[in-house]
């Protein structure tokens, strides 16, 4: 099957989701919106939960929030529930791109509006909202051309998500543009504690790298630490998402860049289509959120 990423509403589809969808939520007078997170043992889904809070408290809706924990099965259940509950529209970031197929498909069933944030999800929503993951992978591979030239290490997120296919994508095309070549590559699952076993168990294989593209800042973090005093000196280390975390290590000089993310801004623009969507009024089906090049030239601009 393939990934649908952007498909529009029909006129009559959006007929059928104004009759399905609008009125009360379930609680009453109020419109519950579901919000399914992949997981929030990371700082990026925190803050992508209170922009979105933010924006239903805003809007007068009800926010109900479950956390896969990176379990795409549980995921899908929790999506399931999330429909017989009753909530008015679905905001879905998933766990693998794939895998999402069911709990798509039972919110279609169910005539629930389903938003995709940050992630593509397999089958129809009613809006997109994401940042340009390739884009953004390949301004990572010009930083890293920046700050460095040699053979260069690359940490993959979860291989299912959308996210860390497009960045790695755009990561691949960026190369070109420095003197930068991919020796090595590891998956560790956008996870710290992973990031940092892998890169110890590259370094034994290539103990000359240069430098790292971490597909987000946890992994970065974790090379970082794996790196000891060579992180920021003779091995530079590049991430993505602009968490605090990471603003923190390009000020430390251990992070050489980061690409950002605006986590608060893709949860809260998600909230405002799926409210749009519940009442059965026109939405914005593609939602691009900018990503941002962080170094220690702008880094004050965006430390809070």
């Amino acid at each position: 099957m393939k990934v649908t990423r952007r498909i529009a509403l029909t006129l009559g589809a959006a007929a059928l989701l104004a009759t399905g969808c609008s009125g009360t939520g379930a609680s009453g007078g109020q419109i519950t919106i579901g919000l399914a997170v992949s997981t929030l043992n990371n700082p990026f889904f925190v803050e992508l939960q209170q922009g979105a809070q933010e924006m239903a408290d805003q809007l007068g809706a009800k926010l109900t929030v479950v956390d896969a924990q990176n379990d795409a099965t549980n995921q899908v259940n929790q999506v399931q529930t999330l429909v017989t509950q009753g909530v008015k529209a679905i905001i879905l970031n998933p766990v693998d791109t794939l895998q999402s197929a069911p709990a798509t498909k039972a919110a279609e069933t169910a005539n629930i509006p389903l938003i995709s944030v940050d992630r593509a999800v397999e089958g129809k929503v009613a809006a997109e909202v994401a940042s340009n993951n390739v884009s953004g992978g390949s301004l990572a591979a010009i930083e890293l051309g920046r700050a460095t030239s040699g053979e260069v290490a690359h940490l993959k997120g979860i291989p299912g998500a959308s996210a860390s296919r497009d960045r790695g994508q755009g990561f691949e095309q960026g190369l070109n543009s420095g003197n930068i070549k991919v020796v090595a590559s590891a998956v560790a699952d956008f996870d710290r504690a992973k990031g940092l076993n892998e890169t110890t168990n590259l370094l034994q294989g290539h103990p000359g790298i240069k430098g790292v593209f971490a597909e987000n800042d946890e992994m970065a973090l974790g090379a970082i630490k794996a790196l000891g005093a060579r992180a920021g000196k003779d091995v530079q280390v590049v991430g993505f998402d602009g968490t605090p975390d990471g603003l923190k290590a390009i000020q430390d000089g251990t992070l050489a860049a980061t690409i950002a993310q605006q986590p608060k801004l893709l949860g809260s623009k998600a909230v405002e289509q799926a409210v749009h969507a519940a009442k059965g009024e026109p939405v914005q089906q593609v939602v691009d959120v900018e990503v941002k090049v962080i170094t220690a030239k702008n880094v004050a601009e965006f430390v809070k």
